[in-house]
C-alpha cells in the first residue's frame, strides 16, 4: 500500500532516491538506519554482551538498521547506560548505549 506524502508516494520516493524501481529495493535499503556516536568505532559482537564473540568493528560514521533487540550485559556509553543490545544483522549485535536512536526504550521488536 503506497503512503501520500503530499509529493508523491513514499515507495516512489524511495525508489527514485535509490534509482530503481519499489519492487527492486531490498527490505534493508528501505529500512531505519541509526547514526553510531561520532567519533566511536562500534564493536559488533555474536550476542548481547561483551563475553560474546567479536564479529567485526564497525567504522567511524557508521548508521545501524535495528532488526529487533533483547536485553543483555549493563554497558555505559554516549546515550547513557543501558542492558538493551540491538540486532543488527543476522547474529551481529551492538549496545544501544552507542547507538542514536532518540529514546531509552526499545525502538524495535524484542528479538526472539
Amino acid at each position: 500500500m503506497a503512503v501520500e506524502d503530499g509529493t508523491g508516494t513514499v515507495e516512489g520516493i524511495a525508489a527514485d532516491e535509490a534509482g530503481g524501481s519499489a519492487e527492486e529495493l531490498s527490505a534493508d535499503a528501505l529500512a531505519i538506519r541509526y547514526p553510531v556516536a561520532p567519533g566511536v568505532r562500534l564493536k559488533v559482537r555474536s550476542g548481547p554482551g561483551t563475553h560474546y564473540q567479536l564479529v567485526k568493528v564497525l567504522p567511524l560514521g557508521a548508521r545501524v538498521p535495528i532488526n529487533c533487540q533483547k536485553p543483555g550485559e549493563t554497558i555505559s556509553g554516549t546515550y547513557g547506560t543501558t542492558n538493551l543490545w540491538d540486532n543488527i544483522a543476522n547474529g551481529q549485535y551492538v549496545s544501544d548505549a552507542y547507538v542514536q536512536t532518540g529514546n531509552d526504550g526499545y525502538v524495535a521488536p524484542r528479538c526472539a
